[in-house]
């Protein structure tokens, strides 16, 4: 079954991530890094989004489209980037994303 693990930044993990100093970070990274070549097995692809502020939103209401900059809402969680894995089943999934070492939600959805 495939999932995405859609990866919700908060600001208080943000803020966390800024105040590091260069060597920790580093090492916030390498886990990310070493995260992603434990589970590359289930793993079929993968993306870092860039920041919420570029974003562009189309709204449909009406017939009508109407176009902003900017995320979608305006919120204290950010998607800042996803997973796409295959897995038996939820439980799999599950034990995938428990283990992730960064920001701390994790959103499982199944893909169609």
């Amino acid at each position: 079954m495939k999932y995405v693990l859609l990866f919700v930044e908060t600001e208080e993990f943000a803020r966390e991530l800024e105040s590091m100093d260069e060597a920790a970070r580093e090492a916030a990274f390498e886990a990310v890094g070493r995260w992603f070549a434990e589970h590359s097995a289930v793993i079929t692809h993968h993306a870092h989004l860039r920041p919420a502020e570029t974003a562009t939103t189309v709204r449909l209401t009406g017939g009508d489209a109407l176009v902003t900059d900017g995320p979608f809402v305006e919120g204290k969680e950010v998607v800042s980037g996803y997973a796409e894995i295959e897995v038996a089943d939820l439980d799999e999934a599950l034990a995938v994303a428990r283990t992730w070492p960064a920001c701390p939600i994790v959103e499982i959805r199944p893909l169609t």
